[in-house]
């Protein structure tokens, strides 16, 4: 496994390449906290950040439901309009002037998966943390804020992460019903 010093997924996937000791284009990152991410959406984070030669790093959002809202654990993102993350938060975003969940908006939900160029990942660790990711403590930001691009591609997936003792019960439920275990 990879050595306590690693600060964050990105990191350790970095560490874990060079202990491979082979050469790959593209590094891909499922976070153990989205056991249920479909092949589909890990093909789409790999071929949507090949055809994006400006990006470093790409990732995958879906809807957010309205009653994850303001769960800090389930992390938002903005897209532009040619699907670059312009931000991720663990407030919603964007935040409407009411303080409310406006039930028309199309808020995004970003899913615990990463592809990353593996050049840009052996930069990644040298890159000084920034404000904006010791804020939110998302290592996503740390790539934007050094002026990176990220291509986001939306999916329909029905995102089950895994952040507390009572999503494990969850997603073990869920897995039973469905006889995934």
């Amino acid at each position: 496994m990879t050595s306590e010093s690693c600060r964050n997924g990105t990191e350790r996937c970095n560490e874990a390449l060079q202990m491979l000791g082979k050469k790959y284009d593209v590094v891909v990152n499922i976070q153990g906290d989205e056991p249920l991410i479909e092949p589909d959406i890990i093909d789409g984070v790999v071929k949507a950040l090949q055809a994006a030669p400006d990006a470093v790093f790409s990732t995958a959002v879906t809807s957010l439901k309205p009653e994850d809202a303001f769960d800090p654990n389930r992390v938002k993102c903005v897209v532009d309009n040619h699907g670059y993350a312009i931000y991720f938060s663990r407030g919603l975003i964007p935040y409407n002037k009411l303080g409310k969940v406006n039930p028309q908006f199309p808020y995004l939900l970003h899913l615990g998966i990463q592809s990353y160029d593996s050049k840009f990942l052996s930069v990644y660790p040298q890159l000084s943390p920034t404000p904006l990711q010791l804020e939110e403590d998302l290592e996503q930001l740390k790539v934007l804020e050094n002026g990176h691009k990220m291509k986001v591609i939306k999916v329909d997936h029905e995102a089950h992460g895994v952040d507390t003792p009572e999503d494990v019960e969850k997603i073990e439920s869920f897995m039973r019903e469905r006889n995934l275990s």
